[in-house]
């Protein structure tokens, strides 16, 4: 359907409605206009390959290997990642880096068999054939993959060359992240995009790519696990075939990765040892990640709310009923007629005072924060960065305008450090209207158009810190400098506070300034699955904080629906509940008394547990681990808990199993190695093996480590030690992060070992300087 059909087709029943998809339109012949002024013809291309080697030189931590027509530079840092770059390509720029690491000392780059080079180092090996193919290999020699010699596609008058790298991994290997997937963890054969995507409806399962792409593969195989990330921020595809093992016949087909991108650097990163390893030196390569204030680990909900009257009523629910509640998020209707940074006197002619009143019962509040920018003479945000010449010009030089539902737009460029600054300046008026918390939303960015891409036009300018380039460059990191101008900004604004922030889009790094949440996925069991997916593949992707709105985007769930996504919320890293304009409420009253009591007690064990939560929010502070941990996570070499993706691990304690289907009276579930109590009944499992658990509908069954070591608050609401007793014969034991405030203090680890000594359990805090008694109660459990 073409433009004039669409206005031929819109409907007449509301003129409001009707005009701004005649806008839409609008905007969507414009943004074509911009693309076929401003984008570089392709023309005729040249293919071009590496060549045969010619020479190496060595260099800190590997060296260059030059080839006929190109060259490689292969450097390992010393915290083990390797990084190799073609033509050229260092490490830096990169949006993603959070500090240029230093070389390895010790790698050196010595000559191959057939010509080749390889770099040694302690953790891996590369091999360079003498034709540009790469192999990464276990100090062992095993190899974890092979990149064939790239190919490039450059056009004949010049301009950003298009390229392809074909990959091949062990027959058994598996693969995982690519950012925030709804098909997930685990890819399966297929294609996926790499290109930041507001769907503009409801998605499920099937749909792909969505708000938050990432060029971060996870391959795990048994001989090793390996992170690979190829650091270019252009629009891209990666094409993934599972391997096939030859049942002993030796005929196993390797699986195959192929990615082709539009233009960028090629340079990769990659990282290899088991999990845990790899993700911390992720981390250490692209930042820690941000350590929520311990409010946001509780239980916060969100909706259109008509008013401050309405804020109040639905908060004096929860307080009525007994339901914990942590904070409240304002959506763009409490917007002066949806413009950011603005708030409408007549619903919210007291926001200070509410939020302050709010803040006493121990709830905060928590704003959105869109990008966009009306474009209408006189508003503050807008004269403010028109004179600051802050917003993204066409490559005529004109402003560029877009559709949201503020009405037309314009959006700041964030690849420039003075309009960051200036736009995190902004949240002063946030804070002093008495939020607590950001979301940013519609940052892929959004512009609503009626066909075509709804984002800005391909041909856009933006400074890209300095460089010069267009949007095709700068569209997948546009939500990251966002992100990063409101975090550094809250940092000067509130020195003694932790911001919090979650951001709908992202690229890697992004952890650095905080979370995200789902976006809008479709209320239905398939998004209930889909919820789980995305924060299981976004934690391997070096993301920890996510959860999904809990119920869904879109329609009415059935109380069963609801009860089962709030029950999987509550295990969850963020958890929120939130419904669309028009759709079903989500609070937990709405559906019953049989739904409100068990909703209860999944809000009272999240309380309970939250110690348990502080500290994995502290861990993956330190370490880069994720809260929610596919159950491979500890034992990678089970292939068959490789292929389980309907249980998670929380931390390295608990097991948790959601009921992600209707009318599931019992299930099945895989369990790793070891013992494992359910923490209600306490009866014991023994894994490695599959177990039938009960799953009525008052919980989700939750099963714990056998010698788990858990902090939980007690009854007096002090912090208690929750022991699992340990199997004879084994030691168990468990870390402890204490909640230090909401500030930046430095918070001690505290560990524990459990053992058995006949039918009694020994726990012992273990020092420095020895050992000692625990300084919480104990409470032991599972010797009955």
């Amino acid at each position: 359907m073409d433009g004039r059909d669409l206005v031929r087709s819109m409907s007449v029943g509301g003129s409001g409605r009707a005009a701004q998809r005649l806008r839409t339109v609008r905007a969507a012949w414009r943004r074509r206009r911009i693309d076929a002024a401003g984008l570089p013809p392709r023309g005729a291309e040249r293919a071009r390959v590496p060549g045969r080697v010619r020479s190496a030189e060595p260099g800190p931590g590997g060296g260059l290997i030059r080839f006929s027509r190109s060259e490689l530079r292969i450097t390992v840092t010393a915290g083990g990642a390797v990084f190799w770059g073609w033509d050229g390509a260092g490490p830096e720029p990169s949006y993603a880096l959070a500090a240029a690491p230093e070389p390895d000392p010790r790698a050196v780059l010595e000559p191959d068999k057939d010509g080749g080079w390889r770099v040694v180092a302690e953790r891996v090996t590369v091999v360079v054939s003498r034709h540009g193919a790469l192999e990464v290999c276990t100090p062992g020699g095993v190899v974890l993959r092979r990149e064939l010699p790239p190919r490039w596609w450059e056009p004949a008058g010049g301009g950003a060359a298009r390229w392809t790298q074909r990959s091949e991994v062990a027959a058994d290997a598996r693969f995982f992240g690519l950012g925030g997937r709804a098909c997930g963890p685990r890819l399966r054969d297929g294609a996926y995009r790499l290109w930041n995507t507001d769907p503009g409806r409801a998605f499920g399962p099937g749909d792909d790519p969505l708000y938050v792409t990432m060029p971060v593969q996870l391959v795990v195989a048994d001989a090793a696990t390996h992170l690979m990330f190829h650091d270019t921020t252009w629009d891209g595809t990666v094409s993934l075939r599972e391997g096939e093992e030859g049942a002993g016949s030796g005929h196993d087909r390797a699986g195959r990765c192929e990615l082709r991108v539009d233009g960028g650097p090629l340079r990769c990163w990659v990282m290899v040892g088991t999990p845990a390893r790899v993700l911390l030196m992720w981390a250490a390569l692209t930042g820690a990640p941000a350590l929520p204030p311990a409010w946001a680990l509780g239980h916060q909900h969100a909706r259109r709310f008509g008013g401050e009257q309405e804020v109040r009523r639905i908060v004096a629910g929860y307080q009525e009923r007994g339901l914990p509640l942590d904070a409240v998020h304002l959506g763009t209707d409490h917007h002066d007629a949806h413009q950011v940074f603005t708030v409408d006197r007549e619903r919210f002619p007291k926001l200070p005072v509410l939020a302050e009143e709010l803040r006493r019962d121990g709830i905060r509040l928590v704003s959105i924060v869109d990008p966009a920018v009306r474009a209408v003479p006189g508003g503050a945000v807008y004269d403010g960065g028109s004179a600051l010449d802050a917003f993204v010009r066409d490559g005529a030089g004109r402003t560029v305008r877009g559709e949201v539902r503020s009405g037309e737009s314009v959006f700041p460029d964030f690849t420039h450090a003075r309009v960051r600054k200036w736009w995190g300046g902004l949240y002063e008026e946030r804070l002093e209207q008495g939020f607590a918390g950001f979301r940013h939303d519609m940052n892929e960015p959004t512009s609503l158009s009626a066909f075509g891409e709804t984002t800005l036009p391909r041909s856009a300018r933006h400074v890209v810190e300095g460089r010069g380039g267009d949007h095709r460059e700068a569209h997948n990191v546009y939500a990251l400098c966002m992100a990063g101008a409101g975090y550094e900004a809250l940092r000067e604004l509130s020195p003694r506070e932790r911001p919090f922030l979650l951001s709908r889009s992202g690229w890697a790094g992004m952890q650095r300034y905080g979370g995200t949440w789902s976006g809008d996925v479709a209320t239905g069991w398939p998004g209930l699955r889909a919820s789980l997916s995305l924060v299981l593949g976004l934690g391997l992707c070096g993301v920890p904080y996510s959860g999904p709105d809990v119920g869904g985007c879109d329609g009415s769930p059935s109380p069963e629906l609801y009860l089962r996504w709030f029950q999987l919320g509550a295990y969850l890293p963020l958890f929120r509940t939130h419904a669309a304009r028009g759709a079903g409420r989500r609070e937990p009253w709405e559906f019953g008394a049989e739904v409100l009591e068990h909703a209860r007690a999944a809000l009272l064990e999240r309380r309970r547990l939250l110690p348990y939560f502080v500290t994995l929010a502290h861990l993956a502070r330190r370490t880069g681990a994720p809260y929610a941990r596919p159950l491979w996570w500890g034992a990678p070499e089970d292939r068959a808990l490789r292929d389980c993706e309907d249980a998670f691990l929380l931390g390295d304690q608990l097991l948790v199993v959601p009921v992600l289907g209707p009318g599931t009276g019992r299930r099945a579930v895989r369990l790793p190695r070891g013992r494992w109590y359910d923490t209600v009944t306490e009866e014991a499992f023994e894994g490695p093996g599959q177990v039938f658990l009960d799953t009525s509908l008052s919980r989700i069954p939750v099963l714990a480590r056998a010698g788990a070591v858990l902090p939980v608050r007690g009854a007096d609401g002090g912090l208690e030690l929750e022991v699992w007793a340990p199997e004879r014969g084994w030691t168990g034991g468990g870390l402890v992060v204490r909640d230090v405030g909401d500030g930046w203090d430095e918070a001690e680890i505290e560990r524990y070992a459990a053992r058995r000594q006949g039918r009694r359990v020994v726990v012992t805090r273990e020092r420095e300087d020895g050992v000692a008694e625990p300084p919480h109660p104990v409470r032991v459990r599972g010797l009955g």
